[in-house]
């Protein structure tokens, strides 16, 4: 099957896209010994396809990774301002691989990196509708912030499910919540908050669909189990 040239080099784990796309308008990529051209397609099955003379590896085995995300790490696999990644709390499987979905830099907890592409693309789709749990700290609390967060409400123009609001604990204006949430827009926890005039000071992602954080320490990472993917899968497929 022919695919564009820079995404047969992001998934034999050569480069990512965008340097793909930089490495053919060097005209290091070439085909059948033809420097190929931006937005060229190749089948890798019937064409010879090589970075600087050299054919492309492999296509890696699938990797499907957890990792305990500590607060202060972006989650974008390029940052101009260079803040640290999580991407590097991973580099020790040796293979690319991608988050799925955010978490942004001030949140911690549950992050998931693959380079299955289709698994990525199911579990973050917004209409698998993937349940993800949430512990959040937030100060401004009063008798009706549980009602005010349980609320139907808009983010960017469209209307969201209710989220899953359990109280936890309290001490006074402070608070410490459970939510579950079902489509996860950008900074979703977050906005909601706001919305219903609360301030978070700490937000860790603890589970999504059935996968949960469980043990696994700060910073640290594990590969899921084949049941564990099995099971992400077929969820999504519920879902969706």
């Amino acid at each position: 099957m022919t695919e564009r040239l820079q995404k047969l080099l992001s998934q034999r784990g050569v480069a990512s896209r965008r340097e793909a796309e930089e490495l053919i308008r060097a005209s290091r990529v070439a085909v059948n010994g033809v420097p190929a051209s931006l937005g060229e397609k190749a089948d890798p099955e019937t064409d010879r396809i090589t970075l600087d003379g050299r054919p492309l590896p492999p296509p890696p085995g699938r990797v499907y990774i957890l990792l305990n995300k500590p607060k202060g790490y972006v989650t974008t696999l390029s940052d101009e301002l260079g803040r640290r990644n999580a991407a590097q709390l991973v580099s020790g499987c040796h293979q690319r691989v991608y988050p799925v979905g955010r978490l942004d830099m001030d949140s911690e907890g549950l992050l998931l990196f693959t380079n299955d592409g289709a698994f990525a693309q199911s579990l973050a789709h917004p209409r698998n509708e993937v349940e993800k749990g949430y512990r959040v700290w937030v100060t401004g609390f009063t008798a009706q912030s549980l009602d005010l967060l349980r609320r139907p409400v808009e983010l960017d123009g469209r209307a969201i499910r209710p989220p899953e609001v359990e109280l936890v604990h309290r001490d006074g204006t402070r608070a410490e919540l459970m939510i579950v949430i079902h489509e996860g827009r950008n900074r979703q926890i977050r906005r909601m908050c706001g919305l219903a005039g609360l301030t978070v000071t700490r937000l860790r992602r603890e589970r999504e669909g059935s996968l949960t954080l469980g043990g696994l320490p700060e910073g640290r990472w594990r590969y899921l189990t084949p049941a564990e993917i099995a099971a992400l899968l077929t969820e999504t497929q519920q879902e969706g």
